[in-house]
């Protein structure tokens, strides 16, 4: 074994043991904090888990040990305590097991979990008109955040009528659809009616609403309740194509076109390029399969020689005589 490795395993040894040595410390200094200095108190949580309307009871409770410093607002230190009064108090939101029974999240002694008791300061709560496809098919249960969308119709100037789209409201509160306001239903079912809370005068925007035109909603995001701008929307801007628009289309259509015509064009080419190859290939196939011919002599071409002959000089000569204006012809015999 080489040095370098022994004197690792020692090293490595040793810090084992001192964080152990650590940790040990730190954990007995936590003990003795805990013994000397913090005061422990109690919490009422939840025995089993608690839906909206549940009536609590001492069976559905139970005290755990917490900090007391750390004790929720709000919170309960005995069973007994979260019981008194006069009546039962009921769930007015889902409370899980193990999860500290706060006043705000249960009602008072003898009071019903209504849409009332979980309405916040001035807000209120309206009811809107819904079916299949304006309650976005079922999917908005109580808790979720919607936006109001409202459509009418207006007679313009010219006479004829203009349909339009407005954001009502944004972000808004759903509270119950139809008569259920427990915000752990999970299974989308097609309802009539959805419960929203709003303020004062949104109550009376959507009042109003309801009667100038359809109201439906728009499903937001689960953490989206912010709002953002919008603008009307009509059915100019379904169809709003400017000319610039039917232009680029086109032009790009036709570049389509002309890169499908070159590659066509391309294509026709290689083909006539292979059927090419191909006959030149088949043609090399026979002339190398087929027999040479018989060798043939060549006759060789005939030279013509022309000779000149002197021709023989006549016998006789031609004399003419003129007797008086009278020419008169003698053959004589011609001397050389």
């Amino acid at each position: 074994m080489r040095a370098n490795t022994l004197i690792m395993i020692v090293l490595a040894g040793i810090f084992g043991v001192l964080a152990v040595v650590l940790v040990n410390i730190w954990l007995a200094g936590q003990r003795n904090a805990m013994a000397n200095g913090v005061q422990a108190s109690t919490v009422v949580v939840a025995a089993v888990p608690l839906k909206f309307g549940d009536a609590l009871s001492a069976d559905k409770l139970r005290e755990i040990a917490w900090p007391a410093g750390a004790v929720p607002t709000g919170a309960f230190k005995t069973v007994k305590e979260a019981m008194a009064g006069n009546g039962a108090r009921q769930a007015l939101q889902s409370i899980s097991a193990n999860e500290p029974v706060l006043a705000a999240k249960i009602t008072g002694p003898g009071q019903r979990a209504t849409l009332s008791a979980v309405l916040d300061e001035g807000m209120k709560a309206v009811s809107i008109r819904v079916n299949d496809v304006l309650g976005v098919a079922g999917f908005v249960f109580p808790g979720d955040r919607v936006d109001v969308l409202l459509t009418r119709n207006v007679r313009g100037d010219d006479g004829a009528d203009k349909s339009f789209v407005d954001v009502l409201l944004q972000s808004v509160k759903v509270l119950a659809v139809d008569q259920v306001a427990d915000a752990t239903k999970d299974n989308p079912t097609v309802v009539k009616a959805v419960t929203v809370e709003v303020s004062t005068k949104d109550a009376q925007k959507l009042t109003l609403a309801a009667g100038a035109g359809q109201l439906s909603l728009a499903l937001r995001q689960a953490a989206g309740s912010k709002g953002e701008a919008n603008q009307r929307v009509t059915l100019a801007d379904l169809t709003a194509d400017t000319p610039e628009d039917v232009a680029k289309r086109q032009a790009e259509l036709d570049r389509q076109a002309a890169e499908e015509a070159a590659r066509k064009q391309a294509d026709q080419r290689i083909d006539g390029l292979a059927k090419a190859v191909e006959r030149v290939g088949s043609q090399l196939d026979q002339m190398s399969k087929a027999k040479p011919a018989p060798a043939v002599a060549t006759p060789q071409p005939v030279k013509e020689v022309v000779k000149y002959v002197q021709p023989e000089p006549p016998k006789l000569a031609t004399i003419g005589v003129f007797r008086g204006v009278k020419l008169e012809s003698y053959e004589v015999p011609r001397q050389d």
